[in-house]
């Protein structure tokens, strides 16, 4: 007998949710053949089963949220023999961790996604023996402040911090150490710290704990009813963590906005002219979206301002590009990351951009290939968009907007002509960017993509 454990699919990733099991008892699986899909505050991906067998018990419900290491499924392997091996649930963590090799918020997520802290449902109030069923998740509670003198211990899991959660405390000035965490064992969450920023930082000190009385709690809202013509939907995990990210990153950053406007005539020409030779070649089609990114890495390098972070007092200025591409897929917004975009060609990104996008819109993408972005490129062009003003991915400074590119009159020496012309905008960080970077990075952005010939860097 096999059991099958909630894997960790990431270092700061403590707990997962439940969101469909593709495999009921009685029935049988293939080895690497999936189980069930979860998500974590930073991915959803499917977990392949590490032996063939027969499904013999599920042991936790659909929804429910389990600390990593907890058993969730019994599988009877092929042949009647039992493995009763201890470290089949890490075989399946490590499945799921490696199912798929390495977008624009191509729209995601990170919504990239996006990713957030305290999506999913409120965990089991203690970590679940292995053969034992698991009590359905409890429904999610609001994450309250604490107040009182001093915190209890809430176990060593509540020592776990994500990076997200240190940075928001250290921005907002708040003690860790007086925010109830309602995460898996006493863990402080992303929606614990939003909700103490949200109500004005405003933390009970250890004095006014000791003395408050207590505070009634809060009434629950009446369930919404749907009128003549209505329909209504619950708002998905995905989509609560998009909220919750794009929400902060509002309340966060000083954001400023610039556009200017490029004549891509040429590159409209070139894509025409290589498109099939090029997908024949290289196994995918050629967009406008990786000679886009070439242009922004260069212009990264030349003003490493627009390529940082705010870390308190301190501006970090990154020495490489890692790329954020947002794509959109069916759950809402992820925002995959073209690792070390800086060392690559045109085709190279073509490559990776194609990779992440679809590995993103299956499901498939692994947590690293969702965090350590240093800027954000969003490509609503598709869709017919011509000006866009984004949110800005945090922790970085700045994302760039590629919209449609459209047939259009322009003056050229003084005659009139008609060229493909496309809006390309940034939304910055003026915290750390002022206007004028903002502009000679976009100048530098737009000069690269009328002048630069990339069809020698397409191999064409």
């Amino acid at each position: 007998m096999t059991s099958i454990q909630m894997p960790q699919l990431g270092e700061t990733i403590v707990e997962g949710t439940i969101l469909k099991w593709l495999k009921r008892e009685g029935d049988a699986v293939a080895r690497d053949e999936p189980l069930f899909e979860i998500s974590t505050d930073k991915v959803d991906t499917e977990v392949p089963s590490p032996v063939a067998g027969t499904v013999t018990k599920i042991l936790v419900d659909e929804g429910a949220t389990v600390p990593v290491g907890t058993a969730l499924m019994e599988i009877s392997e092929a042949g009647g023999a039992a493995s009763g091996d201890a470290a089949s649930g890490g075989a399946a963590s490590s499945s799921a961790s490696g199912a798929a090799p390495s977008s624009d918020a191509v729209a995601a997520p990170s919504t990239g996604a996006a990713s957030s802290e305290g999506s999913s449902a409120a965990p089991p109030a203690a970590p679940v023996a292995p053969a034992a069923p698991v009590a359905p998740a409890a429904p999610a509670v609001a994450p309250a402040v604490a107040a009182v003198a001093t915190m209890p211990d809430r176990g060593p899991r509540s020592q776990i911090l994500s990076p997200l959660v240190r940075r928001l405390a250290k921005e907002h000035d708040l003690d860790l150490a007086q925010i109830a965490g309602t995460g898996s064992g006493g863990r402080i969450t992303k929606a614990d710290v939003m909700a103490v920023i949200s109500s004005g930082g405003q933390v009970a000190s250890a004095t006014a704990g000791a003395t408050a009385p207590a505070t009634a709690p809060a009434q629950p809202m009446p369930a919404p009813s749907a009128g003549i013509g209505e329909e209504i939907v619950p708002v998905s995990h995905i989509r609560r963590a998009i909220a919750e990210h794009m929400l902060a990153s509002t309340q966060t950053s000083a954001r400023a906005w610039t556009m200017v406007e490029v004549n891509v005539d040429h590159l409209v020409k070139l894509r025409e002219r290589i498109k099939a030779t090029f997908q024949d070649r290289y196994g995918v089609k050629i967009t406008y979206l990786p000679m886009v990114v070439r242009a922004t890495v260069d212009a990264l390098l030349e003003y490493p301002d627009v390529n940082a972070r705010l870390d308190g007092d301190n501006i970090v200025r990154h020495r490489f590009v890692n790329m954020g591409i947002a794509v959109s897929y069916d759950a809402g917004l992820i925002v995959p990351v073209i690792k070390g975009a800086d060392g690559m060609n045109t085709i190279g990104v073509a490559r990776a951009i194609a990779d992440l996008a679809a590995r993103a819109r299956s499901h498939q993408l692994r947590p690293d290939e969702v965090q350590g972005a240093t800027f954000t490129i969003t490509n609503p062009g598709p869709y017919g968009s011509v000006a866009s003003v984004p949110i800005i991915n945090q922790p970085n400074v700045g994302i760039l907007s590629f919209d449609a590119i459209v047939k259009r009159p322009v003056v050229i020496d003084d005659a009139i002509a008609i060229r493909s012309m496309v809006n390309i905008s940034m939304s910055w960080d003026h915290r750390v960017i002022d206007g004028e970077l903002a502009t000679r990075f976009l100048a530098r952005v737009k000069e690269n993509l009328e002048t630069w010939d990339f069809a020698e860097d397409l191999g064409v």
